[in-house]
């Protein structure tokens, strides 16, 4: 829910207020500097692949641009003089919390107020040097001196912390601000695309890295690595000055907006801030540390800046960088009943592997490739694991796993709890919200029937409707008669009639609430502690608004779900037939177009589904509604075509819109436009080894408007990173050589379900500040990243070149060159054979195993024994890969684009043969 912003940011699909940020006129000069160590008056160098310019007065950082793209900066050069003074961090500043002699903790900061800072000589490599001691304020008991070296080729920044006191000084905090130009304020889109970037942390100790990419996805990208004793501990957000009300020493000038996430510090030591600012958090990622200098005793630190030719060539890049690189299968979310591996590729040998908490995780070492050590992982402790690794040369790493329970126990978890827990039954609910699957908080554990951000709890939004959306995404591949016949009941007598428009010349339009403040009819109602006074709380008038398109595919999604349950099990659904169902799927889209144009110009999240809904509407011969649906799709899909970044909605930048964008340029062949998508997908979604941040596409303004804990922070797998998953397995299955896109989409997958509680409640998304580091107590729009996981569920096999055999989402083992896979994903309906480009999708039955033979290409499926209502399953083939050949099943009736299958009471198998 994001409506706020259209009052703060006047936004359209083309413009956002526009202020110019271009370089200043000197940037110029610097890109024609030619020497690789050439120093100039003022401060501007070439250095390997990188122009650097810094500020002459504090030597930090102002520029810093790829010599191969001299039109961008990784650093906000453009806002150089509105950064400038007191409070604005740079690459370059330090923080600093110390003690002496067991007292306070004191802060200090490069930034807080700008001094002069004493030039030192720049010798050979040096490009230049400073005491900076005059800028961290008074009482400071450490000299510190910076120097920007020139290594070989590469920037390089070091700090020398020296005690220049008369007593041992103990370092609890100490962070290097990460200040890239993440600043999309008062820029379009286009330019946003062309010049922002965002930045990612490992937080992986002495073998973590930021990455910096680009939001265009394009290359090159930045990677920030660390020298000896400079591990990435912690990556803690700087305070703003608005946040702190001005009073704290460490902290930014710049604001904090949803147009610009703010900046982060690489955290070396935390134990003040474990012992003060988090003593009340979840665990931090690594155990917090300090160390102490005894008096003259000094310390060095240095960050590399290090240049990756393209988001793809981040890993070869670290390895050319003698840096130790991990890959996950399938990531580092590890159901207890899957078999994962983690391997591992560094210059120097493994000496020791420890799992906290203890015996949370089973790692043993296994056959692998050559130059890398393949670890088998097994998950045994549900929740938060930690696997630390250390080499011979003293490198200490970390990767952070979630292991969860099997996906089915945890789709059969969230369907009991959201169907149970979660059902309103409110005997005169004056809202007409009975019955109905409503947001819960899991902190207070008890639904929320009025909130201010009165969507929440009016069933709409995403807020509101997260918790029914998730209830009823959960029966398309795992249906429960019980869950399905309260949901038909909420569809009956709630959603129809209520929430949509069930008749006239509204009919299929969407409300943006049920819930609504109106104190005069309802004056006991709402909590006088809590404030009702701001936009949030809509009256009657705007909660009845139709104008909304956000909240159709919500919907609609419930209509398609329950048309296809309906359709392919016998007896699931008694309310309506499955023609209803998919007749209303089909007036919600058109009463979308009808009723709420502005927001349609954008993509939707879960639009996905109407792509479906216009291949089911072709599939049961309803042509003219089919040429409908296609007709109102194609306008937008030919709009689209025409912007060079068509993902605009009513925020100035989102995540939120690229999916839907993709799937209707691939379904009218605008290629060009589908692969721009994807590239910028992977611009905000990365490939990391850790369990929150790999796959979770950025989102950071959510918990405003779905969290019950409302701030500006960045949203661990937020409902984005499941939606965003889905192009980039489309893609991956276009082109099964990119396995990077299998990697962040498998992540983003997985990463969903660690929302989902041992009990079956469901969070909005994690936080990640580590001054709280767990998940939001609200249910809030979780449902839409459910909504991305059932879509999207299922279990690749491929030949990795470089790591082998593997499985995505299954067990795999090879026999006599026969490779056998059991799905273990939380579908089983879906299985991807990258070698043969064979895509199976079930819309009934189970894949029990699934057999391929590398040599001949012969498939053997093994599907579950039939159930009452599922006696035969219907199976999907699809050849995916250019030139891949077409497979076919031995048995089975061919109609409406699939076979169904006649199924037995015993495990069946079923041989696919090459056409």
């Amino acid at each position: 829910m994001r409506q706020s912003l259209i009052r703060l940011l006047p936004v359209t699909l083309a413009t956002l207020s526009i202020a110019a940020s271009a370089h200043d006129a000197g940037v110029g000069t610097v890109r024609k500097t030619a020497s690789a160590s050439q120093k100039t008056a003022n401060s501007r160098f070439r250095v390997g692949a990188f122009h650097l310019i810094f500020d002459p007065a504090s030597q930090t950082a102002r520029g810093l641009s790829p010599v191969t793209t001299p039109d961008f900066d990784f650093l906000p050069i453009g806002r150089a003089k509105e950064r400038a003074g007191n409070g604005y961090n740079h690459l370059g500043d330090i923080h600093l919390r110390l003690r002496q002699g067991g007292g306070a903790w004191q802060d200090y900061s490069s930034s807080r107020e700008r001094r002069p800072v004493r030039a030192l000589p720049a010798r050979g490599a040096v490009l230049a040097a400073a005491d900076i001691g005059g800028s961290m304020g008074t009482g400071m008991p450490l000299r510190i001196v910076r120097e920007w070296v020139n290594d070989k080729g590469t920037p390089t920044l070091r700090f020398t912390l020296t005690n220049t006191s008369n007593a041992p000084v103990e370092v609890g905090g100490l962070g290097l601000p990460m200040v890239f130009d993440n600043i999309i304020s008062d820029r379009t889109l286009e330019q946003a695309h062309a010049q922002a970037s965002f930045a990612d942390p490992y937080i992986g100790r002495d073998a973590g890295y930021v990455q910096v990419t680009r939001l265009n996805g394009a290359g090159p990208a930045l990677l920030v690595l660390p020298e000896r004793a400079t591990p990435l501990e912690a990556y803690v957000p700087i305070p703003t000055l608005r946040e702190t009300k001005g009073q704290a020493v460490i902290s930014e000038a710049s604001p904090r907006t949803q147009t610009s996430e703010g900046f982060y510090d690489w955290t070396i030591a935390s134990v003040a801030y474990a012992q003060t600012d988090w003593a009340k958090a979840g665990a931090p990622w690594n155990e917090a540390t300090s160390f102490t200098l005894a008096p003259g005793q000094s310390r060095k630190i240095g960050l590399r800046l290090v240049i990756a030719p393209s988001i793809r060539a981040i890993e070869p890049t670290l390895t050319a960088q003698g840096r130790p690189v991990v890959v996950g299968v399938p990531g580092y979310v590890v159901p207890t009943d899957l078999e994962a591996a983690l391997f591992v590729r560094s210059p120097s040998a493994i000496t020791g592997m420890a799992s906290y908490p203890a015996g949370a995780l089973d790692v043993t070492k296994a056959p692998g490739k050559p130059g890398w050590t393949r670890l088998s992982v097994r998950g045994r402790q549900w929740g938060r694991a930690r696997l630390t690794l250390t080499y011979a040369d003293g490198t200490v790493q970390t990767v952070q796993y979630f292991v969860t329970k099997p996906l089915e126990q945890t789709m059969a978890d969230l369907g009991r709890f959201s169907t149970t827990r979660q059902w309103f039954e409110g005997k005169g609910d004056p809202f007409g919200r009975s019955p109905a699957i409503l947001t819960y908080d899991r902190e207070a554990d008890r639904i929320v029937t009025a909130d201010a951000r009165v969507w929440i709890s009016g069933m709409s939004d995403e807020g509101g409707a997260g918790s029914w959306v998730a209830a009823v995404m959960k029966q398309l591949d795992n249906p429960n008669a019980a869950e399905i016949a309260r949901i038909e009941e909420l569809v009956d007598k709630t959603i129809v009639g209520r929430l949509q428009v069930a008749s006239g010349p509204q009919a299929g339009g969407v409300k943006k609430s049920l819930f609504y403040y109106d104190s005069a009819a309802f004056p006991d109602l709402y909590k006088p502690e809590t404030d009702w006074k701001s936009w949030t709380s809509w009256k009657k008038d705007q909660a009845d608004d139709l104008g909304r398109a956000y909240n159709y595919p919500h919907v609609a999604a419930g209509h398609w779900a329950l048309y296809r349950i309906a359709r392919n099990h016998a007896g699931l659904t008694r309310v309506h037939d499955w023609s209803w169902y998919l007749d209303h799927a089909y007036q919600t889209i058109v009463a979308m177009m009808r009723d709420a144009p502005h927001y349609a110009q954008f993509g939707l999240m879960e639009g996905d589904v109407f792509v479906d809904i216009l291949t089911d509407l072709k599939r049961e011969g309803w042509n003219d509604k089919a040429a409908e649906v296609e007709r109102l799709m194609k306008g937008r899909a030919d709009h689209w075509r025409t912007l060079q970044y068509p993902f605009g909605s009513e925020m100035a930048w989102d995540s939120t819109g690229q999916a839907e964008v993709y799937a209707w340029m691939r379904y009218f062949g605008y290629g060009p436009q589908a692969d721009v998508t994807r590239e910028v997908i992977l611009g905000y979604d990365p490939s990391i080894p850790h369990w929150g941040y790999n796959g979770n596409a950025r989102r950071y303004w959510d918990f405003l408007y779905g969290g019950k804990y409302p701030r500006l922070e960045r949203q661990i797998h937020h409902y984005g990173s499941t939606l965003n998953a889905i192009p980039l397995f489309d893609s991956f299955r276009r082109n099964p050589a990119d396995m990077h896109l299998l990697r962040v989409a498998y992540g983003g997958l997985l990463g969903g379900i660690t929302n989902i509680d041992q009990n079956g409640a469901s969070s909005a998304a994690f936080h990640s500040w580590p001054d709280r580091m767990e998940w939001d107590p609200y249910s809030g729009d979780y449902g839409m990243g459910f909504f991305g996981h059932a879509y999207a569920a299922a279990t690749y096999v491929v030949n990795d070149p470089t790591l082998g055999w593997l499985s995505y989402g299954g067990n795999l083992s090879q026999n006599g060159g026969q490779v056998h896979v059991e799905p273990h994903d939380g579908a089983r309906a879906r299985v991807f054979v990258a070698p043969a480009g064979l895509w199976l999708t079930l819309e009934a039955g189970k894949f029990k195993a699934v057999d391929y033979d590398p040599a001949t290409g012969a498939v053997r499926l093994t599907l579950d024994p039939a159930t009452d209502d599922t006696p035969a399953a219907r199976l999907f083939v699809e050849t995916t890969t250019p030139g891949g050949r077409a497979y076919r099943p031995e048995r089975g009736t061919f109609e409406r684009g699939g076979y169904t299958v006649p199924l037995s009471g015993a495990a069946s198998e079923l041989l696919l043969s090459t056409r």
